[in-house]
Order: structure tokens, then C-alpha cells, then sequence
């Protein structure tokens, strides 16, 4: 199963691991999607919002968010509801 090119999944490396990912993504791709799980979900929204608020310039914006639950198999086989959010990042149209 291939992942779309247009994704960051958010886990737990530093912050400025996924901010970089997603700036580089974003040089290419008119919108890239940062997607997280559980307690990842506070980054992912601190590295939207540091590239939409702190590089206002740039003319970025949050196009979407989603959030649903997903059912996961944990280790010790139980089924449990993961919480998940998505977060559309793009640059606005009106950017130069």
C-alpha cells in the first residue's frame, strides 16, 4: 500500500522535523494534508498553525481540518477508538 505524496504523518519526533516536511511538501504540492493519531493530534495543529500564523507571508492557509475516531487493534487484542485529526494546509489563492 503506497501513501499519497501530499501527507505528513505527525509521531514523536521534534517539532520542526514535521514543520520542515510539510514546508517542503507545500514548495510542490498546492495542499498538503498533516495527519495524526491520539496525543500526536496537539502537534499536528502546532505545525499548522506555525506555518499559517509565522509565515503569514507566504499567503498559507488551513483549508480543511477532519477529525474522526478509528477503531485499532492494540497489542494486547483489543479493539480501541483512536481519536485522528486531519489538517489541509494550502496556499491561498491570492498569494503571490
Amino acid at each position: 500500500m503506497s501513501r499519497p505524496p501530499n501527507i505528513v504523518f505527525i509521531g514523536k519526533k521534534p517539532i520542526l522535523t514535521y514543520l520542515n516536511a510539510t514546508l517542503t511538501l507545500l514548495a510542490n504540492e498546492p495542499t498538503v494534508t498533516i495527519k495524526a493519531r491520539g496525543r500526536s493530534m496537539v502537534t499536528a495543529v502546532d505545525v499548522s498553525q506555525m506555518i499559517v500564523k509565522r509565515m503569514s507571508a507566504m499567503g498559507y492557509t488551513v483549508s480543511g481540518v477532519r477529525i474522526f475516531s478509528e477503531r485499532l487493534e492494540s497489542n494486547d487484542g483489543k479493539e480501541r477508538n483512536v481519536s485522528t485529526i486531519e489538517v489541509d494546509v494550502s496556499k491561498s489563492q491570492n498569494a503571490q
